[in-house]
């Protein structure tokens, strides 16, 4: 009996040795539970917090590792965009922002327009020219200098390029497509004859010669039509774009500075407008048009040429304001700045192959400043409502004093340099210019004007 009491004891020690201990042990982990969850909390709050700063650059579908890798490639790319910030998109990839860049990400609509007009000419040697000027059948001779004999053609390989964006090269087939049934005009001397027959030449060049019309013969009036896009680029000779009396009931040749030119009736819904005149008014001596201005009905034999000019434009701007002819809605109107002339003794284009430099420009003072002033003048204080884009190519051209046709005017230049031995500056070409060349550019930044955000900035 006492070895059966005796284990019972023990077992009843046993038992309640190991209530005791089962006790501590639901005690113990209770006052440690806390800690695991407090725990847990905190890494899943670290969790979230880094999982948060990808889902606010970029919504999420699950937050797991995948996440970490989504963030990086986005900051990477926010990184690539800060610093393509204040650069321009080129042609190829985004043809719409080509001409412009934003300044600010957080001020939508905060452009920095580029000013084509300001930049460099840069040598490209592998580049061929824009057409070839003998399958452009309707060119003149004087600005055929390859197929007048010029030996060289190195004027032909230089490329214009603004400082701050790339302007778009000239594609003739997209430009009539933007023209599909439109009516392109351009009136002025014969600096807008010479980029009416680069355009004509770079369109013509572009679709089969088939679907093509083209008269050329006139010296005051030229068509290329485009029949498969039913588009006409027409020139009218117009100096001065101020009636010009050869035949005055005085006898002598008048200058009518507040009568718009004859041929503007036929300027009449054109919807784009291209003017030109400068050149003509700077003639002196024998090779000055007029003998008398014509203003309110008086005759006047001196009057300074500014205020002449400024006349004059003021006539061609209140046509373009009275909106009688132009509809602001569907005509994009352009006035082209003088081009350089290098005729002087200091600055002739005779036997030079390369353009000038900047120092040259500086110290060589175009006699047409005092007239870019006035035109820029006269085009800021026109009416609001119809904006004239002004195509500023008079820097750009006192570059190419190398881009003239100069002794290759004619094909028959070796005989007229020896009718002309001694007075070689009076029969070589220095202001109109070759084509191809130079009014190509021209033409490339009218195209970029009429079809991309570019800067009509008055700068010369």
């Amino acid at each position: 009996m006492e070895l059966v009491s005796t284990v019972n004891d023990t077992w009843k020690y046993f038992a309640a040795g190991s209530f005791v201990g089962f006790t501590l042990l639901l005690l113990l982990a209770y006052q440690t539970q806390p800690y695991t969850s407090l725990l847990a909390t905190q890494n899943t709050v670290v969790e979230f917090a880094s999982l948060s700063e990808a889902a606010a650059i970029k919504p999420l579908e699950h937050f797991n590792i995948t996440v970490i890798s989504e963030k990086l490639n986005t900051t990477s790319f926010d990184q690539d965009v800060d610093e393509k910030k204040n650069t321009t998109t080129s042609v190829d990839d985004n043809l719409m922002n080509t001409t412009s860049v934003d300044e600010d990400d957080e001020k939508p609509g905060n452009k920095k327009n580029c000013n084509m007009f300001e930049g460099r000419w840069v040598y490209m040697p592998e580049e061929d020219p824009s057409y070839d000027s003998t399958k452009c059948p309707f060119m003149e001779e004087k600005m055929s200098c390859q197929k007048n004999g010029r030996p060289d053609s190195e004027y032909e390989k230089w490329r214009w390029e603004a400082n701050d964006c790339d302007i778009p090269l000239f594609n003739g087939v997209d430009m009539l497509e933007r023209l599909r049934n439109k009516r392109v005009i351009m009136a002025g001397d014969s600096l807008n004859r010479n980029m009416w027959m680069s355009l004509a030449c770079l369109l013509y060049s572009s679709i089969p010669s088939s679907s093509v019309e083209v008269s050329a013969e006139s010296p005051v009036y030229k068509v290329l039509k485009a029949k498969d896009y039913n588009c006409t680029v027409e020139f009218y000779w117009s100096p001065f774009l101020v009636e010009f009396v050869e035949k005055h009931a005085s006898g002598r040749k008048v200058l009518v500075l507040d009568k718009l030119s004859p041929n503007s009736v036929q300027w009449k819904g054109a919807d784009v407008m291209v003017f030109n005149s400068g050149h003509w008014w700077l003639h002196g001596g024998k090779m000055r048009s007029w003998d008398l201005f014509e203003y309110e009905g008086k005759l006047v034999e001196e009057m300074p040429i500014e205020l002449a000019y400024e006349r004059a434009m003021t006539t061609w701007s209140t046509w373009i304001n009275k909106n009688v002819y132009v509809d602001p809605n569907k005509t994009t109107i352009f006035f082209r700045s003088l081009s350089a002339v290098h005729q002087t003794s200091a600055d002739w284009c005779y036997n030079i192959t390369q353009p000038i430099d900047e120092e040259s420009i500086k110290s060589s003072p175009q006699r047409s400043d005092v007239l870019v002033n006035v035109i820029k003048n006269v085009i800021q204080g026109m009416s609001n409502l119809i904006q004239v884009k002004y195509l500023n190519i008079t820097k750009l051209s006192q570059y190419r004093i190398d881009a003239h046709p100069s002794i290759y005017r004619s094909s028959q230049w070796q005989l007229m340099i020896k009718k002309f031995e001694n007075s070689l500056t009076g029969y070589a070409d220095c202001s109109h210019w070759c084509l191809p060349g130079l009014p190509d550019t021209w033409n490339r930044l009218l195209y970029a004007f009429l079809f991309y955000n570019t800067s009509g900035d008055m700068s010369t």
